[in-house]
């Protein structure tokens, strides 16, 4: 019997091995999740909830300024705003987020440039856009951008904007022009940093309609936004200085500086003077929030980590109430000195008062005739800033540092008599004072201002000797022995003022002997009308060098009925250099300028002689050169003019108030309209009696000017921190 072969049952080899690839596929993929899950769980859980800290641009309200007596210079105004915040939002959210926000309010189409206006037709007619490019066009940038994807799109998109026609703008309605207003702004913004869409002329309509309709306007917000007030309009104005707008934002120049320290690119911030100068007190502390996204950069949620805090206040040494005064004379002398022969090219004057115990500044004015653009008649304008970025030849007034210089020299002794008569240097014009004095010491030379006294001074520092008519020889290096001495004052160097920009002046390049002549009697040298206050409250303080500042104290801010916070800095009186005197040298000098104002003789005797509060001081007058803002009109030849200046303190002894004024240009000729003087007088007068109108009041028992309490501690205080930092 056959028996049948049992067919065996077998799995091939073949599904045998790909069954254990599939094993050895399942096992690797488990031991994959749980790598992912166990071991890089928690990084993987952080990619997706990535979380960023963001300092948010909340519209933080700057610092204010206050004057020396508590009253507002600089506030801020609060007004409504509306922002909008892009939370990673596509372009066609919020383009669609802009059509429903411009239903709700106006917004300025003034900004709206073309190639705004094209990016926006190409938006809303894509088709239309497309067709503009053709596929040979398409092919042959594809052929000159080979493998640069990005710039190919790039040329691509730039070829169609160009293909854009003026009629297909012209199809642009009012409507969708305000509507790319609005949508310039979010774009002009960054993500997760509020952008203003508009806070000028928001209505109380506009604010609560948007308000309600929020749920409906992803990114955008209502908030409160605040805009610089100048209480005393433009009083000051130019030293105060100025703040970006948020379409401004950060200045180009200072970009890196600023995103260092931590600002958004359309941060306000100052970019002049005190509002610069100042930007990190009065900035504050903005608001801080952490934004939790998705890893498409979506916001999950926003937890604030700080509140925002308002800048810090300044207190400013000004007296506002000496300030206006100062100004309206300034402008009502500049006026009446026009009004003289020869004042064509008049047009400025310069005032500093200054406490020259402790370098505060009182009072800092100066007023520029200029021509309206629109009307073509002439306007004052403030020009404070010229007392320290303009420098002139400011005349007879430096001759109280011209006699020190002697002194310290050796050139001269206390007493020393020269004799006052024309010098006659050969292949130089005469040398004269403005009359012949005949004998005269450095005290009358003072008074009377002898020019020839100050010629020998520094003909004996420069080792030479006079003859008539014959070459006059003098050491080079006495114009730098003059230049430095007359540093130690102030004058032809940075006073140290805390504002930007000031200059030192010009110095002559030229050592002839003649020119030596000049320096002594401020005719070759230019100076800054700070450096003159600064020279003479070196004087009237007996050789202390105090570095002016026009802020006094820095505080805490207080939200309340513009009261004062506590004080975080006070700003101490500041000894840059002490002038090395021996015994009775500056007793002289200041006897001299007592004389002047205050003895019949002195050339200031008739503005200041029967003055109750007992002035010092020095006049100047100086020949120059125009060299103002018609100097183009005069070709290579500019036409000569006089400067006229006037320093002084009051009263002559134990002073409160140190004063410089300048005149620059005041004319041309013989007929001198003493507008230094005029101007000097009543400026004294105005300090004085708001004073005794205060002590009536019970305001201020001490006037403008509040004394610094035991100020030779002070100095000696900083005398020994410079030793001990010395040794």
């Amino acid at each position: 019997m056959n028996k049948k072969k049992k067919k065996k049952t077998h799995v091939p080899f073949r599904l045998n091995m790909l069954f254990f690839a599939v094993f050895l596929l399942f096992s690797t993929l488990i031991l994959r999740l749980g790598m992912v899950q166990i071991v890089y769980g928690d990084d993987y859980k952080r990619e997706i909830e990535r979380t960023e800290d963001v300092t948010v641009n909340s519209p933080v309200p700057r610092g204010k300024m206050f004057d020396r007596n508590g009253q507002v210079i600089v506030d801020n105004i609060p007004q409504n705003a509306i922002t909008f915040t892009n939370n990673g939002y596509k372009q066609d959210e919020m383009l669609e987020v802009a059509e429903r926000l411009a239903k709700l309010i106006d917004k300025d189409i003034e900004k709206v440039q073309e190639r705004d206006k094209k990016d926006y037709w190409i938006m809303k007619n894509p088709e239309e856009a497309e067709k503009k490019i053709s596929e040979k066009d398409k092919a042959k940038l594809e052929k000159k951008y080979e493998g640069e994807q990005k710039e190919l799109d790039k040329a691509i998109y730039q070829l169609t904007l160009d293909r854009v026609t003026e009629d297909e703008l012209s199809e642009l309605t009012t409507d969708d022009l305000e509507v790319l207003a609005i949508y310039r702004e979010f774009t002009s913004g960054y993500a997760l940093t509020p952008q203003i869409v508009k806070n000028k002329d928001v209505t109380p309509e506009e604010f609560a309609v948007v308000s309600e309709n929020l749920q409906v306007l992803p990114g955008v917000d209502t908030t409160t936004d605040w805009e610089r007030y100048y209480a005393f309009g433009d009083t000051l104005k130019s030293v105060l200085g100025n703040v970006t707008s948020s379409d401004e934002g950060l200045p180009a120049e200072q970009l890196e500086y600023y995103m260092a320290r931590d600002y958004s690119r359309n941060d306000r911030v100052g970019k002049s003077y005190i509002e610069m100068q100042y930007e990190e007190v009065l900035h504050g502390q903005k608001a801080k929030v952490k934004n939790i996204t998705d890893k498409a950069g979506n916001v999950l949620e926003t937890v604030p980590i700080t509140d925002g805090q308002r800048g810090k206040d300044l207190v400013l040494s000004i007296d506002m109430d000496l300030q206006k005064e100062v100004e309206k004379i300034i402008e009502e002398e500049l006026r009446e000195a026009k009004a003289s022969s020869g004042t064509a090219l008049l047009d400025r004057a310069y005032v500093v008062l200054m406490d020259p115990h402790s370098g505060e500044v009182l009072s800092m004015a100066g007023k520029k005739i200029v021509k309206d653009k629109e009307t073509g008649q002439s306007v004052m304008q403030d020009d404070a800033l010229g007392n320290i970025t303009t420098t002139y030849n400011v005349g007879s007034a430096v001759k109280g540092a011209t006699i020190l210089t002697g002194y310290q020299t050796g050139a001269i002794q206390p007493g020393t008599v020269f004799y006052d008569r024309p010098l006659k240097i050969k292949g130089t014009p005469v040398k004269k004072s403005w009359k012949n004095f005949g004998p005269i010491d450095d005290i009358n030379a003072l008074k009377y201002s002898s020019n020839v006294y100050m010629f020998e001074t520094v003909i004996n520092i420069g080792g030479g000797k006079y003859e008539y008519e014959q070459p006059l020889r003098i050491n080079e290096e006495a114009f730098s022995t003059v230049r430095d001495s007359f540093a130690q004052f102030g004058l032809g160097v940075r006073t140290g003022i805390d504002l930007p920009n000031e200059q030192t002046g010009f110095k002559g390049m030229s050592t002839l002997p003649g020119f030596m002549l000049d320096l002594s009697i401020g005719q070759y040298d230019t100076y800054s009308n700070m450096q003159l206050a600064q020279y003479v409250s070196v004087i009237a303080n007996g050789g202390n060098r105090m570095e002016p500042h026009v802020v006094k104290e820095i505080r805490e801010p207080l939200m309340e009925n513009n009261e004062l916070g506590p004080i975080v800095q006070e700003i101490e009186p500041k000894v840059l250099n002490r002038v090395e005197l021996e015994e009775g040298w500056m007793d002289n000098v200041q006897e001299g300028f007592r004389r002047v104002m205050q003895e019949k003789g002195g050339t200031a005797y008739g503005s200041f002689g029967s003055k109750a509060y007992k002035p010092a001081g020095k006049t100047g007058t100086a020949e120059a050169f125009y060299d103002g803002p018609e100097r183009s009109k005069f070709g290579k030849e500019p036409p000569e003019v006089m400067n006229l200046s006037l320093v002084g303190y009051a009263p002559s002894e134990n002073p409160e108030v140190a004063m410089a004024v300048l005149v620059p240009w005041a004319y041309q000729g013989s007929v001198d309209h003493g507008a230094n003087k005029e101007i000097g007088e009543r400026v004294l007068d105005a300090y004085f009696d708001l004073k005794k109108n205060r002590q009536k009041e019970g305001k201020d028992s001490e006037g403008p000017v509040q004394k610094v309490e035991n100020i030779n501690e002070v100095l000696d205080g900083q005398e020994e921190a410079r030793e001990e930092e010395d040794e």
